[in-house]
């Protein structure tokens, strides 16, 4: 091997070293440290009696009786499922509008994906005050048009909180999948539609035979980043109800960081997040072999 080539090679290989460094420090670190966590007795008010517990955790985590399990993870399935589908098809939605040129789409493309660089927190404390039962818009708005008598606690009713804060997280996720998803039509080549067109297709039968099928892999890859994503996203929930009221509107990553914020339970907030690495690791693997397989069937 001549000796440019192999200083060359020595060169990228430093270059991948920080790299390396990087993410074995801040995010292989972290989890395998996490995963240890959770088979340990660690929490803040007796860090003397810190040392390894077995399942302990995980049953103090599905017998509390104060925090049902079944109720954190069927709000964590509407959650997600409800998220996802609505930033998606609104999403998709957008993307479809913002393909063809028209005036002003610069400027009103640039106000859409604003919303995406703002924090979920700030969105979170945002979106209470819209659902504010006492002095909230969407309460005023809803008794001027005559659809309410009354205000109402859009986040204080148990039956209406969890409702409220996934349509503050649809609004905040329309974006991503806009941007992603307009990224993909722009690729898509105009002969194929003129071919469509030609053999007498219509604009929903081009849709699904010739748009969703050329984009199919940015719709897998972002819709399964989106999934992990809103699993792991307590930011709004947190500025609008901080997971009530009486746990309405808690999910698995609220509960995990109440773990180690509240109760300060190392252990127990590790075991709730080795739940959640353990759901999303199952939910990829059958997801991508699924998509797998039916585009090889395609």
């Amino acid at each position: 091997m001549p000796l440019s080539k192999k200083i060359r090679g020595r060169t990228y290989l430093w270059m991948f070293i920080p790299m390396l460094v990087l993410l074995l420090l801040f995010i292989y670190y972290p989890i395998v440290r996490g995963v240890i966590t959770a088979f340990m007795r660690y929490t803040m008010l007796n860090i003397s009696k810190t040392g390894f517990n077995g399942v302990d955790n995980f049953i103090a985590v599905f017998s509390n009786p104060n925090i049902k399990f079944v109720q954190i993870l069927f709000n964590t399935i509407i959650w997600v499922v409800f998220s996802l589908a609505g930033q998606f098809i609104l999403g998709f939605t957008l993307a479809l509008l913002l393909r063809k040129p028209f005036k002003g789409r610069g400027i009103f493309t640039g106000f859409v994906f604003y919303t995406w660089a703002l924090s979920g927190f700030a969105i979170g404390l945002l979106w209470a005050w819209l659902f504010n039962g006492q002095f909230g818009i969407v309460n005023d708005l809803f008794i001027k048009l005559n659809l309410l008598k009354a205000p109402i606690g859009f986040l204080s009713n148990p039956n209406l909180a969890l409702i409220s804060v996934i349509i503050a997280n649809i609004w905040y996720g329309i974006p991503f999948f806009a941007i992603m998803l307009l990224a993909a039509l722009q690729s898509i080549p105009r002969e194929l539609y003129e071919s469509a067109e030609i053999d007498g297709s219509g604009k929903v039968r081009q849709l699904f035979q010739v748009t969703i099928p050329y984009i199919q892999s940015t719709i897998t890859t972002t819709v399964l980043l989106r999934f992990m994503w809103i699993m792991n996203f307590p930011d709004i929930i947190y500025g609008m109800t901080g997971g009530g009221p009486a746990n309405a509107t808690n999910i698995l990553a609220t509960e995990m960081i109440n773990k180690l914020t509240k109760n300060y339970d190392y252990g127990q907030g590790s075991a709730v997040g080795f739940i959640i690495i353990s759901i999303l690791f199952i939910f990829a693997f059958f997801y991508l072999r699924f998509v797998a397989r039916k585009e090889l069937v395609l």
